[in-house]
């Protein structure tokens, strides 16, 4: 039984050939369009690059004790989206040769598991953040909570990292290269056992993803983000800023409906594919031109989650647009050669007169050990 995997993810073949089944579309029509989609996997690439780097920098440069439990979460984020934009090129290159992989078989491996690895450690990672904020929220006013933070941050994230690996397996030991009608593909191809079939292994296999790439981290989500939201209405602090309220829940709503519609239409055709394997449905042409053609644009937006990451979790805040503005103006001088910039007072901590965006910069810099946002 063979999957196609295309951009981290999974198509579905079924019973059928690739052979047999590319009779049921146009040869050439599709061309443009998979011109097209390779060109948008190369701008969620650099867009993706370019936002997580700059969370990477300036959250690496920070000091170790300044990094709240939530911070730290967000580093691992920004790292794990920053691999995962990484592959996108090759996937670009993929779609754009008709899904024939050039690169051979290690390369295929390699790509397609580090793919799926970091789609898993990225929703993983937002369910962490998710359970962070409330617990943090809730903590808030119990004193000297920042060490025991950091150190349950640093556990989970290690427990998030281990579990990725597992659930990764099975795709790193059976994703490999396989020669069809003449073309190369890159699939996920279980072998032919006697006593199960093939296809309820894929079925199984395609079921683990929805149920932790998606539903299991969705539902932990919803919970956590319905708790903060329940635990501030009753606050009576709430009540005299109403403003602060307002935001946070616009924030929450926000997040989830940004993980939920960027996953959503790619984990629902991954269930239809599902509903196949266990013939719960009959495999149609509808299907094969909806994996073929639609499952592309679905890993598109998924992947597109990974740029709105270090807008919706660091860059909206103003410490963080204050930094980002100090470190432009350090650059810009650089360039201009107009003399030596003082990068000693810079974001790190530094909140004097003399420091880049006067005055606005604080330690807490996308988020301190007593913010919750």
């Amino acid at each position: 039984m063979e999957e196609k995997l295309h951009a981290g993810s999974s198509r579905n073949i079924s019973n059928h050939s690739l052979g047999d089944l590319s009779s049921f579309l146009p040869p050439d029509s599709t061309k443009a369009a998979r011109i097209a989609i390779a060109v948008i996997y190369s701008i969620i690439c650099a867009l993706g690059v370019v936002g997580n780097a700059l969370v990477l920098f300036l959250l690496g440069s920070r000091r170790r004790g300044k990094m709240s439990s939530m911070m730290f979460f967000v580093l691992n984020l920004a790292a794990t989206d920053f691999q995962f934009v990484l592959t996108l090129p090759f996937w670009a290159v993929d779609m754009a040769l008709d899904f024939s992989w050039p690169f051979g078989k290690l390369m295929c491996k390699l790509v397609s598991s580090v793919s799926t690895m970091n789609m898993y450690a990225s929703v993983f990672f937002l369910t962490a953040m998710s359970v962070a904020r409330y617990c943090s929220v809730v903590s808030s006013l119990k004193a000297k909570q920042g060490s025991a933070s950091r150190c349950h941050a640093k556990l989970a994230s290690a427990v998030i990292w281990v579990s990725t690996a597992i659930a990764t397996l099975p795709h790193a030991v059976f994703s490999t290269t396989h020669a069809v009608s003449g073309d190369e593909l890159c699939l996920v191809k279980f072998p032919e056992l006697e006593d199960i079939d093939p296809q309820v292994l894929l079925g199984l296999y395609q079921t683990q993803k929805v149920l932790l790439g998606f539903v299991i981290p969705l539902a932990i989500i919803l919970a956590s983000y319905i708790l903060l939201l329940r635990f501030l209405s009753r606050m009576k602090m709430s009540r005299s800023h109403p403003h602060r309220r307002s935001r946070v829940t616009k924030l929450v709503t926000v997040v989830v409906l940004t993980f939920f519609l960027c996953w959503l239409p790619n984990q629902a055709l991954t269930a239809w594919g599902i509903f196949i394997k266990f013939n719960l449905v009959p495999f149609t042409e509808a299907f094969y031109a909806a994996q073929a053609y639609v499952f592309p644009i679905t890993v598109c937006l998924a992947y597109a989650n990974s740029c709105l990451n270090p807008v919706l979790y660091c860059l909206v805040r103003r410490e963080f647009q204050e930094a980002l503005k100090g470190l432009l103006r350090q650059s810009s001088g650089w360039i201009q050669q107009q003399g030596p910039v003082d990068g000693g007072a810079s974001w790190r901590g530094c909140s004097g007169a003399g420091c880049p965006g006067a005055g606005s910069v604080q330690p807490g810099v996308c988020g301190s050990s007593q913010s919750t946002w």
